[in-house]
């Protein structure tokens, strides 16, 4: 297979996995910057950039971000299956609320030569394989939630230390204004992302993208892509 086709067959993973890489690095400079800003105020020595890498004031505005971006897609992705939008490209056309039926699904003795080997049979396999996306998805916003809770703890604790008040412990800082402010003002802006997809893509068209309707549909179209 030729290096070309390779870059067209994977163009969009390929394309956000280098601004990802990008903007990593960017966050990375900069932060340390900052960081290295609040150790001079502070009376300490600033950090070099491989020891900021390592760091917890690093990892907690990494994981931050993460959980809400997989916490949005989870719940995008579980909510898209009862629940739909009139009119828009996001979501399932009106009727089709629910589930499916297993031939609508193509499992198990409607499952086409090509279908994955866990939707050919029935069992736990098929089950496991058909909630796959959601669980792996929750996984990971678990997982980084959980990250994210842990380093916020110790840089918490570090700040403060430096304003000489005693650290809070992991369990303590779970109830802290701290977490759930960082928490929460992810939250609200990943929503808001959504619903603006969801509502602005019944009236706004983006010629070729599967995103959009066709620019000739009907506002009234639901499920519909271009």
């Amino acid at each position: 297979m030729s290096a070309r086709r390779v870059l067209k067959e994977n163009g969009l993973a390929l394309f956000f996995a280098a601004i990802l890489l990008l903007s990593l690095v960017g966050q990375a400079f900069t932060g340390v910057a900052f960081f290295n800003e609040e150790q001079r105020a502070a009376g300490l020595d600033p950090v070099p950039l491989g020891d900021y890498l390592f760091s917890s004031a690093f990892a907690v505005d990494v994981t931050e971000n993460w959980q809400s971006e997989f916490l949005q897609f989870l719940l995008f992705i579980a909510a898209t299956v009862w629940l739909v939008q009139k009119g828009s490209p996001e979501s399932k056309p009106l009727d089709d609320a629910g589930r499916e039926t297993d031939e609508e699904q193509n499992v198990a003795e409607h499952a086409t030569p090509d279908s994955p080997a866990w939707a050919r049979v029935r069992g736990w396999r098929l089950g496991v394989y058909s909630h796959s996306l959601t669980l792996v998805m929750g996984s990971i916003f678990l997982l980084s939630w959980l990250v994210q809770s842990m380093t916020g703890a110790v840089a918490y604790s570090e700040e403060q230390m430096r304003d000489l008040q005693d650290p809070v412990p992991w369990t303590e800082y779970l109830g802290e204004p701290d977490f759930w402010n960082r928490t929460l003002q992810n939250w609200q802006s990943e929503f808001l992302a959504v619903l603006c997809m969801v509502l602005l893509a019944v009236f706004l068209r983006e010629r070729g993208s599967p995103e959009s309707k066709p620019v000739g549909a009907s506002h009234a179209a639901t499920g519909v892509e271009g």
